[in-house]
């Protein structure tokens, strides 16, 4: 993995994050995001777009102190022991804020922090939590679009050392999942994931018609997932940048763990194991992974 031509401008990601258990575990998904931070530049700050904070505004926490949310349940106490402490930082609520004007941005001082669909990446690509984290809600009730342009919109943050990550999945589909399909996908989730691929390589300005895709329905029941891929989208139509695959793969059938990055050019990192085990005796589409 090596940097594209800029030293001033921070790369861009989305992670397929997966099941929770992800963060206790050793991977070719989890090996592939660690691999990631070590070739990135040292933000500033990290901005993330989690799949988990989903609301009905849009809004950007602003505590110095954010807390580590176990926004599931049904894992082994292990997973509910992780703590990710890294700072805040209040003062980029009010720059994104500014990037993203005319759109109303909240300040989040109390409510939320740094959820699973955050940390569960981080504590791999950023192991020493000593980088301030930001997140940034998902509007529940704006339309793709909107969340395409918002995308585009935190461009300028990148040449400011803000290293933007979007977390969720590109297929996810818990109603479907099949515990005896530990690394395989779906006929109806391949097709859609290529077809996520081909658009956010080749046309990612694109990426918000995605739901006209035959297979949308089944790969998509829900948004908050998939909504996250169309923040970088968006900021790769931005840069006029194609992003590249840093990872790819399925997890039980239903889920896709594909995962991209813009300005950095990724050599694929190589590791045994895939998907991490379910947890014992819990539905996943009521575990909330």
């Amino acid at each position: 993995m090596s940097e594209q031509n800029t030293q001033t401008v921070l790369p861009a990601a989305f992670f397929g994050h997966g099941n929770p258990m992800n963060a206790l575990e050793v991977n070719r998904y989890t090996a592939a995001w660690r691999e990631f931070g070590r070739s990135v530049p040292r933000p500033r700050a990290i901005l993330v777009v989690s799949a988990h904070w989903y609301i009905g505004a849009t809004a950007v926490t602003a505590m110095p102190r954010p807390r580590t949310i176990h926004d599931f349940y049904g894992f082994p106490r292990q997973l509910f022991d992780v703590r990710y402490p890294a700072p805040g930082l209040p003062e980029l609520a009010e720059e994104v804020s500014d990037v993203v004007h005319p759109t109303w941005v909240g300040a989040d001082l109390d409510s939320w922090g740094i959820d699973h669909g955050t940390w569960s990446v981080l504590t791999h690509a950023f192991p020493d939590a000593d980088i301030p984290v930001v997140q940034l809600s998902i509007n529940a009730f704006k339309p793709f679009d909107y969340h395409l342009d918002l995308g585009a919109r935190l461009a300028p943050l990148r040449e400011r050392g803000v290293l933007v990550v979007a977390s969720g999945n590109v297929v996810h589909n818990l109603g479907g999942v099949d515990p005896r399909l530990a690394d395989e996908g779906f006929d109806w989730a391949r097709r859609f994931d290529d077809a996520a691929r081909e658009t956010v390589q080749d046309a990612p300005t694109e990426a918000a018609r995605l739901d006209g895709h035959r297979d949308f329905d089944l790969a998509v029941p829900t948004p908050d997932h998939f909504i996250p891929l169309l923040y970088l989208a968006g900021l790769a139509g931005a840069a006029g940048d194609r992003p590249e695959v840093l990872v790819d793969g399925y997890a039980y059938g239903s889920l896709s763990m594909t995962a991209y990055t813009v300005g950095l050019r990724c050599g694929g990192a190589q590791s045994p194991g895939g998907a991490p085990s379910l947890p014992g005796g819990v539905p996943a589409d009521s575990a909330n992974i």
